[in-house]
């Protein structure tokens, strides 16, 4: 068990590090302009366009950093800062948005399959904190009941760590197409590019991190339920 805590500290440094390394390259990145001005807008509907899609618009969504793509809507939505900013960091984020529309256009394999979890992880996320505690409940007054309610909650939450582990391809699939594109269509130098690189490998840290923590978590509630069955 000391080996675990051990185990979660390490995570969650490396984790904060991660976290603090993406604060700073936003800090950099979004004040380093682009020479011709592009905005985000601009990078994703240049870049639907020069890979046939037609069919998705982009729009301004609410909040910071709240960029995303909605297959159901098809819609790219962007901050308002990447949205209306020409810098690379604006750039960097609204390629990679419009990476996960060419994914949803292509049928990539793992978007397909991590769509398909999201009413399941949607339901697990809701619901999994309450059926392990009240497993571990029973579990300690006796019940018969409290192992098989505790099971079920760690079933639960092995769905959502496979989620995480589903999002890790997802998004640094739709990284690299962003940075194809981005070297393909010449909008920017080489130095650029470079930059745009470094901000969406920080950014993807921060998803190996959370699939890490997750399964790290996973491993502690089967430890639990072992322990309490032994």
């Amino acid at each position: 068990m000391s080996m675990y805590f051990i185990l979660i500290a390490v995570i969650a440094i490396i984790g904060l590090l991660a976290s603090s390394n993406l604060k700073r390259k936003i800090k950099k990145y979004s004040k380093i302009f682009l020479e011709n001005g592009i905005t985000g807008k601009d990078v994703a509907e240049k870049m639907l366009y020069d890979n046939g899609i037609y069919d998705v618009r982009v729009t301004v969504s609410d909040g910071i950093l709240s960029d995303n793509y909605n297959p159901n809507e098809k819609i790219i939505g962007l901050s308002k800062a990447i949205y209306s900013e020409s810098n690379i960091f604006s750039m960097a984020v609204a390629a990679h948005e419009t990476g996960h529309a060419i994914q949803h256009a292509t049928a990539y394999t793992p978007l397909v399959f991590r769509s398909a979890l999201v009413p399941v992880v949607n339901f697990s996320a809701q619901w999994v904190q309450w059926i392990i505690f009240t497993g571990l409940l029973l579990m300690g007054s006796g019940s018969n009941f409290g192992s098989s309610i505790l099971l079920t909650g760690i079933g639960l939450f092995f769905i959502i760590t496979l989620f995480s582990f589903i999002t890790l391809p997802v998004e640094i699939d739709a990284s690299m197409r962003a940075l194809n594109w981005v070297r393909r269509s010449g909008i920017t130098s080489l130095q650029n590019y470079n930059y745009a690189e470094k901000a969406l490998r920080a950014a993807a840290y921060t998803y190996v991190i959370a699939a890490l923590s997750s399964l790290a978590t996973l491993f502690y509630y089967v430890m639990i339920y072992t322990n309490r069955k032994n």
